[in-house]
C-alpha cells in the first residue's frame, strides 16, 4: 500500500503551473518543530514546487543530521537558507528544576527574531521571480515573517506544532463560553489545565507571537481526520472565519523508510533489534528538551529491570540552544545503578547518542514506547502502530497524554500529570511496562494501535482523505 506521496508526485487535478510559486519553511529552531517542517517540505516538494527551508545555520544543519526516514540530499527542489542571529546563551538543561519546561532554551527564542531581517529579504527576491510567494511559519515564528503582508503577492500559513486535540483546547478556553463542551462527557475533567506546562517568560513569548497571526490566509496541522476529525471540526466552527482556510495533512513523517542516508553505517541499535522477537521490544525516549533527574533515572533503571521486559532506553540529557556550544567536560555525567547494564545485556541496551527514533518505531520486534509525549513522537508513533507508555513533562504533553491514553485508547499512563513534582517509583513503572508489554490488556492495546496505523496508510494513499487535503492545499497555493 502507498504511503506518502513520492519526490515525482503531482497534482494531477490542478492547472496551475506549480513552478510560479515558491514555499518558504520558517519553523522555530527546536528539534520538534524543525522536524515536522522539513518532513511537510518533502511532501509538498512532491508536487514540484521548491522549498526554501530557512533556519539559523546550525540548525539547518541538526535538522539535515537528525532526519531519518528520507534523505534530503536527494530532493532537489529543498534549498536550505543558512542565517546568522546573535551570539546567546546556550546553558545545558537543569535536570532538577521544578517546572520541567526547557527554560535553558529561551536565550535562543529571543534571539531568532533576528531572522526577521534576511528572511524578508528572502521573500523579496523570491517575490521577483514567482508569481506567488507561500511562507509556511510556525505560530511561534509569526514575528519573524511579519514583512510578508507588505509584499503583495505572498501570503503566509500558520503551522500548529501540536495536536488538532491541544489546539482545540486552547482556542476553547480562550473563548472562555459558558455552553457545554461538545466533547465526550466527563472529558473537560480528564484534560489537565497549562499550570506547570510553560514558564511565564513563555507564556509572555507566545502572547507576543500572537498579535501578528491574525493576517495569515489558512492553518496546518500535523494531524490526521481519522485520529483528529472531529477536534479539527470543531476548531473549524470556533474560529468561523471563512477566508482562513483549515488543513489537516498528517503524518507528515514517511511511512515507508526506505530513504538510506549515504553517510555511515546503520545504527547499531537497529542491528540488535533485528535479532528481536516481533512486538517484543520497549523503547525508551523522552524526547530532546527534557533531562531526568538522577534519583529518577535510577528508579527507571530498576523499573526496566524488575520488569523483565526488553528494551532500548534512550539516556541523554536535553538539547541546548546552539549544539556547537560547550564542550563535552560541561555535560552531566549519568550514573545508573551499579552492574545494571551488565545484568540487562540479554536484553537491554542503552543509547546515549542520538538514536533514529522513526526507523525504530518502524521496527517490526518494537512493540512498544514509553515516550513524554511531545506531539512528533505520538504521530510518530501512532503512524507506525506501537502504543504508548505516557509521561508527560511540559507543554503539550500532558494533554497529548490524555489523546492517548483516553481518547484514542492506544496507550497506559506512566505518570500521572497531577503527581508531576512526585519521583516515579521502580515499581510503578515495572507494574505499567509489565500491563503494556505482557499482559492482554496490553495485546489488546497494541491491536487497537495497529488498527489506527491501517487506518492512517489508507488516509496518506491515493484517494485518501489526507491525500486529498494536501492536494487541496497545493491546489489553494497555485490557484
Amino acid at each position: 500500500m502507498a504511503s506518502n506521496p513520492p519526490l515525482n508526485h503531482r497534482d494531477a487535478q490542478n492547472g496551475s503551473t506549480p513552478s510560479q510559486v515558491a514555499v518558504v519553511m520558517v519553523p522555530l529552531p527546536a528539534q520538534g518543530h524543525l522536524n515536522q517542517l522539513l518532513h511537510l517540505s518533502r511532501l509538498i516538494a512532491a508536487y514540484n514546487i521548491p522549498i526554501h527551508f530557512v533556519s539559523t545555520t546550525t540548525h539547518n544543519h541538526q535538522a539535515k543530521l537528525r532526519l531519518h526516514g528520507w534523505n534530503p540530499l536527494t530532493a532537489a527542489n529543498i534549498h536550505f537558507h543558512d542565517f546568522s542571529i546573535p551570539e546567546f546563551q546556550s546553558p545545558t538543561a537543569n535536570p532538577n528544576a521544578s517546572n520541567k519546561f526547557p527554560s535553558h532554551l529561551q536565550p535562543l527564542f529571543n534571539t531568532v527574531s533576528h531572522l526577521r531581517r534576511p528572511v524578508a529579504a528572502l521573500l523579496q527576491t523570491l517575490s521577483h521571480t514567482t508569481h506567488r510567494v507561500v511562507v509556511v511559519h510556525d505560530s511561534l515564528m509569526s514575528s519573524v515573517v511579519q514583512d510578508v503582508f507588505s509584499i503583495p503577492n505572498a501570503e503566509s500559513y500558520i503551522f500548529h506544532s501540536i495536536s488538532a486535540f491541544s489546539v482545540f483546547w486552547y482556542f476553547w478556553e480562550g473563548l472562555e463560553q459558558e455552553k457545554p463542551l461538545p466533547v465526550e462527557e466527563g472529558l473537560e475533567k480528564q484534560v489537565p489545565s497549562l499550570d506547570d506546562c510553560f514558564t511565564p517568560e513563555f507564556m509572555e513569548f507566545i502572547v507576543s507571537e500572537q498579535k501578528y497571526m491574525s493576517s495569515c490566509s489558512g492553518y496546518l496541522y500535523n494531524a490526521c481526520r481519522v485520529i483528529e476529525g472531529r477536534y479539527m471540526d470543531l476548531i473549524e466552527k470556533l474560529t468561523g472565519n471563512e477566508n482562513q482556510k483549515h488543513w489537516a495533512i498528517g503524518p507528515f513523517n514517511p511511512l515507508e523508510l526506505t530513504g538510506k542516508k549515504p553517510d555511515g553505517p546503520r545504527h547499531e541499535c537497529l542491528k540488535w533489534l533485528d535479532k528481536q522477537e516481533p512486538k517484543s521490544v520497549l523503547f525508551v525516549s523522552f524526547g530532546t528538551t527534557t533531562s531526568l533527574p538522577d534519583e529518577q533515572i535510577k528508579e527507571l533503571a530498576t523499573g526496566l529491570e524488575e520488569s523483565e521486559v526488553t528494551f532500548i532506553w534512550v539516556l541523554r540529557d536535553a538539547d541546548r540552544g546552539d549544539m556547537t556550544a560547550g564542550d563535552e567536560g560541561t555535560m552531566r555525567k549519568v550514573e545508573l545503578p551499579k552492574g545494571f547494564e551488565e545484568r540487562v545485556k540479554e536484553r537491554g541496551v542503552v543509547v546515549r547518542d542520538w538514536a533514529p527514533q522513526l526507523e525504530i518505531l518502524g521496527h517490526f520486534a518494537t512493540g512498544g514506547f514509553m515516550s513524554h509525549c511531545g506531539w512528533n513522537s505520538c504521530m510518530e508513533s501512532i503512524s507506525m502502530g506501537v502504543p504508548i507508555a505516557a509521561w508527560p513533562m511540559h507543554s503539550d504533553q500532558p494533554r497529548n497524554a490524555v489523546l492517548m491514553t483516553e481518547v484514542l485508547k492506544i496507550g497506559l499512563v506512566a505518570k500521572d500529570w497531577a503527581r508531576r513534582d512526585e519521583t516515579v517509583k521502580a515499581s510503578t513503572i515495572s507494574r505499567v511496562l509489565k500491563r503494556l508489554m505482557g499482559s492482554g490488556e496490553g495485546e489488546e492495546i497494541r491491536q487497537r494501535a495497529q488498527e489506527l496505523h491501517g487506518a492512517v496508510r489508507r488516509a496518506v494513499a491515493d484517494g485518501g482523505i489526507t491525500r486529498l487535503e494536501m492536494d487541496s492545499f497545493v491546489a489553494h497555493i497555485t490557484r
